[in-house]
């Protein structure tokens, strides 16, 4: 018996040094940029394996009993960048891994929307930039498309300020998918210029562009891209109180923004809340063109929301609010000119709950289920001519797999349930239509030690139900699949290559619109009959990163098969006045470039240059209309301790590449800067920042526009903005 005992207790010495010899520990502290500043309850997180901790007064951090692996150690804070970096457990030696959180110079972002995981951008497969929310304080506008419209592969559309919206590669409507936290926000914004994207810049975490083809994890109506707006709130709990307050204001359109929100956690559950507001005078146009009338813009938005963070599952919901009124801008050609303006509100009630960390074959998994009640009115001389409502059901489910030797990945499901109508003077689509959306889709991947393969599917189908009989009941089902891999070159460097195909179902106006349509000043035919769009792409990518370097050079091709576009017919509507415009089938073809580079010359100096320029085009050659032209800016970002300037040129080509009828526009050039200071401290931070835009007041035009020939886009102007935030 005691020999038993004996041999038990020494087999289960053996054991724990057979374990302990196998696990070793992460530990390091956390400062802000420029000094010794640490910074405490920072959110630090093992990527790979999932597990997080929050820094301590000391700005200290530990894990312990990490298996022997290459691991991602992920660090956060909001206000300033997220930094990532690589380390190796090898020994139980502890390995050091400190941080300093900066805002300007080399950033490794991270992404939650290329695969539905969290990653760095440089290991994405996709093509993602992200824009934090110091930076978003910074370049806020009025609309998305003007956040976004600095990134490489980015530029807006609009009719006017209010309506910016987001272009990717060229890509515009129904084809970029605008979501917050990875569901659709449900707004009619993709169906024409006028129309805004209910997002407030101002109160979200970050801004995560997908550029290229997201079909597999979002859907067809991604298939040029996803932008994300990302609250920050589904990532976990945090003790204490956090929260900041930003104003803003700008000379040009007498700008004036306000926003302002709360965190408080205790034990595992977590409350929110934030709330903003903004308005925007007539701008003045460059050169001589004096102001640009009835270019006002309101709004207010807020959220309130709650939830419950244990170790293994969690739950939160949120309600949020966004109402928006903006003057589309006056036809100063006509002699009597209309006086338009749209006012529109959403509500949106979204829950979240799932399972983490789990020793299933399923580890984790996510559901999300979200109510969104949309309308817009528009209004001539005050006077509501057509209201728009647009109610849609979201419901998604993600499962994450165990990971099987070299084999990790996750698969789900998603759907819409869409009720549309028009009434009013503009009744685009005669009478209701029901949409119903459903998919599964599946996302592996394969890691070896210097190759990362990446491939997955999607099958997906749409069904339409108008309720008026003459028009007909359409369903469509789709495959979308892509494989990409990404070949570690050298150390920082890496080559990316992907191929997607992609299926995308009309989108509804497409196929049902019939009437004058001022958004697109024009008098809109669609067609019933129309089929499905196909679409295959390469794109390639040859990335660096390292402590003197960050560089993304893309190259994409995409062919379409039935690309669905709106053709001027050279006709005129007698009643509304407006060109006849229907929308026709076409094979395509898309072919274009990105470039951006980060030198850090110094440690008191970066040299950013960025490129981009895409070619549409029909297959018999001629151009697809309102593409943007050749685009490049140079720039400096001059930082010493917690002082940044960058003064930045930017270069855009002329584009006589035009559709029929369509105008041309000029190149031009506009120069601008940027500084920023911050008084950083152990649990606050102030930021001011002031941004001076189109120096040189350049008068110019938006080619890709609604109204690029009556409106220039705003000439010479300043914008000052001071932020608060405490942690």
């Amino acid at each position: 018996m005691n020999k038993i005992i004996f041999i038990s207790a020494i087999l289960l010495i053996v054991t724990f040094s057979s374990f302990a010899q196998n696990t070793g520990t992460i530990r390091g502290t956390v400062r802000l940029t420029g000094g010794d500043t640490v910074l405490h309850d920072a959110s630090v997180l093992v990527v790979e394996l999932k597990r997080t901790t929050v820094t301590n007064d000391d700005g200290h951090f530990e894990f312990t009993n990490v298996p022997f692996g290459t691991y991602t150690i992920k660090v956060h804070q909001e206000g300033f960048s997220d930094l990532s970096r690589k380390v190796t457990v090898a020994d139980s030696q502890p390995v050091k891994a400190d941080f300093s959180l900066q805002l300007s110079g080399l950033k490794e972002e991270v992404t939650v929307t290329a695969s539905g995981s969290e990653q760095t951008t440089f290991d994405a497969i996709e093509s993602v930039s992200t824009i934090n929310s110091t930076q978003i304080t910074e370049r806020v506008a009025v609309g998305l498309g003007d956040v976004l419209s600095n990134e490489a592969g980015v530029s807006k559309r609009s009719s006017g300020p209010g309506t910016s919206r987001p272009v990717i590669r060229g890509f515009d409507g129904d084809r970029v998918l605008v979501s917050t936290d990875g569901v659709s926000v449900g707004s009619l914004a993709s169906q024409s210029g006028d129309h805004s994207e209910p997002v407030d810049a101002l109160a979200v975490e970050r801004i995560e562009v997908v550029k290229g083809p997201a079909t597999l994890l979002y859907g067809s109506n991604a298939i040029g891209g996803v932008v994300n707006a990302v609250s920050g709130h589904d990532e976990g709990a945090h003790p204490g109180v956090r929260g900041y307050f930003s104003t803003i204001g700008g000379t040009n359109n007498g700008q004036g923004a306000v926003s302002g929100g709360l965190e408080y956690g205790v034990k595992n559950w977590m409350f929110w809340g934030n709330a903003s507001g903004q308005r925007t005078g007539d701008y003045a146009a460059g050169g001589n063109f004096g102001k640009v009338a009835n270019t006002f813009t309101r709004s207010a938005s807020g959220s309130i929301g709650g939830g419950y963070f244990a170790k293994k599952a969690f739950f939160n919901t949120t309600y949020s609010y966004y109402q928006n009124r903006y003057g589309i801008p006056i036809d100063f050609r006509e002699a009597d000119p209309e006086v338009r303006s749209l006012r529109m509100h959403r509500n949106d009630l979204k829950f979240n709950f799932g399972y983490i960390d789990t020793d299933w074959l399923i580890t984790g998994m996510k559901f999300t289920v979200d109510i969104s009640r949309y309308q817009h009115q528009e209004l001539e001389a005050d006077v509501v001519g057509t209201t728009f409502r647009n109610n849609v059901l979201s419901y998604r489910g993600i499962f994450e797999q165990k990971k099987a030797g070299k084999l990790s990945g996750r698969f789900g499901f998603n759907g819409f349930n869409r009720d549309y109508s028009t009434v009013g003077l503009e009744t685009l689509v005669d009478g209701p239509v029901k949409q119903d959306s459903f998919a599964v889709f599946a996302l592996e991947e394969l890691k070896y030690d210097r190759v990362t393969l990446q491939f997955g599917g999607r099958v997906e189908n749409n069904r339409y139900d108008p309720v008026n009989s003459a028009l007909p009941d359409r369903a469509f089902t789709g495959f979308s699949g892509a494989v990409g891999a990404r070949f570690d070159l050298w150390k920082g460097g890496a080559f990316v290559a992907n191929y997607s195909h992609g299926f995308r179902a009309p989108a509804l106006e497409e196929l049902y619109n019939s009437g004058p349509h001022d958004g697109t000043l024009a008098f809109e035919i669609g067609n019933s009959t129309l089929k499905p769009e196909v679409s295959n792409g390469v794109d390639i990518s040859l990335r660096q990163q390292s402590s003197m370097i960050k560089a993304e050079a893309n190259f994409y091709y995409y062919s379409f098969k039935n690309f669905v576009f709106l053709a001027p017919t050279g006709d005129i509507d007698p009643a509304s006045g407006f060109p006849i415009a229907r929308y026709l089938q076409g094979d395509s073809r898309f072919t274009g470039t990105e470039l951006s580079l980060d030198i850090t010359a110094n440690k008191y100096l970066n040299v950013l240059i960025g490129l981009d320029y895409v070619n549409a085009e029909l297959n018999d050659g001629r151009a697809l209309p309102r593409i943007a032209p050749l685009r490049g800016r140079i720039g400096l970002d001059v930082h010493f301790k917690n002082v940044s300037i960058r003064p930045e040129f930017v270069a855009v080509g002329k584009q006589d590449r035009i559709f029929d009828n369509e105008t041309p526009t000029a190149g031009y050039g506009t120069a601008n800067l940027t500084a920023s200071y911050i008084i950083a401290r152990q649990h606050f931070a102030n930021i001011f920042s002031v941004s001076a835009y189109n120096l040189n007041n350049k008068l110019f035009f938006n080619h890709i526009s609604f109204i690029k020939d009556i409106s220039p886009e705003i000439g010479r102007g300043i914008r000052f903005s001071y932020t608060v935030r405490f942690f």
